[in-house]
């Protein structure tokens, strides 16, 4: 027997763009039942950005370890315990969840356990412990992405792992290749090339993180090369061989071909959707060829009331961004007026040291008629970054030669996924170098970097 229940707000997905919109649907008065068939939390909190950066923070303080010495201090015997490194990740994402679930009995949303599918531009089907269909005056679509993956002749299941499988380390290979120089990938080098492993990177682009600016990502890349992991860009993976225990890779590059040996390859092309299976054909609602569902300036589809928000809609697939599209979503579908503002979006690598940035790259800049002034500052010449020991990167901004309007901010250095928030709040509120110049930062500090890239993009450095 079919249960029935209504809502004003059905969600489907329970992942950062789902449960903040639930949040935020009951805040303005609605009744809301949110459908998740897995784990509360999506991606980013299960199998993305919080077991990652989970990961990154042991490596980081075993690799600071190792350079004891620099900071006059004396450390012997330390090694990395495994199972205690992966025991941490997995209390961290427990409470982390836990703390979902709380928030939506706190605000006495419903969650229902099972795989839902739209019948109908107001019904929604639910299977789980029993079958049920939810009535619902609006519907927001939440449900993520998942893995791409790509054929690799003579590549078998024993070799090939994707981001989900990374996470859940249980011996460290002793060759790591990875194919793909975006975030992701750049992300796992680090990890594995701490914890051990020889890494290799396959990159198709001229250069690794293509999307961020061409100097700060050429300069990550000698960091990375300089801390051993080997970068082949403009190359492809052709063929993957079985030889005894381990594999080896054919590597095509621009100067010919390498062989490489390898214990694993991990796969980091990108995603794509979860918009299979949910009835969107049946409802009217537009997909792109991918998948990737449609949506205007409020998060609503091609069907008035039913709203999409997160990944599943493509773009920037972040869980920052994935809360704020949650929020509008819930705010349209409850009757109010809301649209998020896409120019000052921050993004970031947990890298070391990290990358972050807003805005537009130098070259973008320029590919939109900007007449571009760039303004630059090393952390080597930054005092909190010499007491760290953390003196690589910088601090580069974009601006506008004419109106000094701040463009873009890129920060390749350490604690920048923090320091960029800067960056941010100047973009977003249209600032220009001179409001930067006049604000006054406090000293030792790492965000002093910025208004002194704010100072020589005026060419008037005081510090360099």
């Amino acid at each position: 027997m079919t249960n029935e229940q209504s809502a004003d707000v059905a969600i489907i997905g329970g992942g950062p763009a789902g449960y903040v919109a639930a949040i935020r649907a009951t805040q303005l008065g609605g009744k809301v039942i949110l459908v998740e068939k897995d784990k509360l939390g999506g991606v980013c909190l299960n199998v993305g950005c919080i077991p990652t950066k989970a990961l990154i923070r042991s490596c980081e303080i075993f690799s600071l370890i190792q350079r004891a010495d620099e900071f006059g201090l004396k450390v012997e015997n330390s090694e990395i315990n495994l199972k205690k490194l992966m025991e941490r990740k997995k209390r961290i994402v427990g409470r982390l969840v836990g703390g979902v679930e709380y928030l939506l009995k706190k605000n006495k949303v419903q969650w229902i356990k099972g795989e839902a599918k739209i019948l109908n531009s107001s019904t929604i089907q639910v299977k789980g412990d029993d079958e049920q269909e939810i009535k619902a005056k609006n519907i927001i679509i939440a449900t993520g992405s998942y893995p791409s993956s790509i054929p690799l002749p003579g590549a078998d299941e024993d070799v090939l792992i994707n981001s989900t499988e990374a996470l859940d380390i249980r011996n460290i290979p002793e060759n790591l290749l990875i194919v793909g120089a975006g975030a992701i990938g750049v992300e796992f080098a680090y990890i594995y090339s701490i914890l051990g492993s020889k890494v290799t990177i396959v990159e198709m682009l001229p250069r690794i993180l293509p999307t961020e600016d061409a100097e700060v990502s050429e300069k990550l890349k000698e960091i990375m090369e300089k801390r051993k992991i080997k970068i082949f860009t403009q190359s492809t993976l052709a063929s993957v061989k079985k030889e005894g225990e381990n594999y080896s890779g054919l590597i095509k590059t621009p100067g010919g071909k390498e062989v490489i040996v390898l214990e694993k390859i991990l796969v980091s092309i990108g995603r794509k959707p979860n918009s299979e299976n949910l009835g969107l054909e049946k409802i009217g609602v537009e997909t792109d060829e991918k998948g990737w569902i449609k949506v205007n300036s409020n998060m609503q589809t091609s069907t008035p009331n039913i709203y999409a928000a997160g990944d599943i809609v493509g773009g920037y697939l972040l869980a920052h961004v994935a809360y704020m599209e949650g929020e509008v979503a819930a705010e349209n579908a409850m009757g109010e007026e809301s649209k998020i503002n896409y120019a000052a979006v921050p993004r970031f690598i947990c890298s070391i040291p990290e990358l972050a940035a807003v805005g537009l790259t130098e070259d973008e800049a320029k590919k939109k008629g900007f007449r571009v002034k760039v303004g630059r500052y090393p952390f080597m010449a930054n005092g909190k970054a010499i007491v760290y020991g953390e003196r690589e990167g910088m601090v580069k901004i974009v601006c506008d030669a004419k109106t000094k309007e701040i463009l873009g901010v890129h920060i390749l250095g350490p604690q920048a996924t923090d320091l960029i928030l800067e960056g941010v709040l100047a973009i977003n509120l249209e600032s220009t170098t001179q409001e930067i110049i006049d604000t006054v930062h406090p000293h030792p500090a790492l965000g002093e970097a910025i208004r002194e890239a704010a100072l020589d993009a005026e060419g008037r450095a005081l510090h360099m």
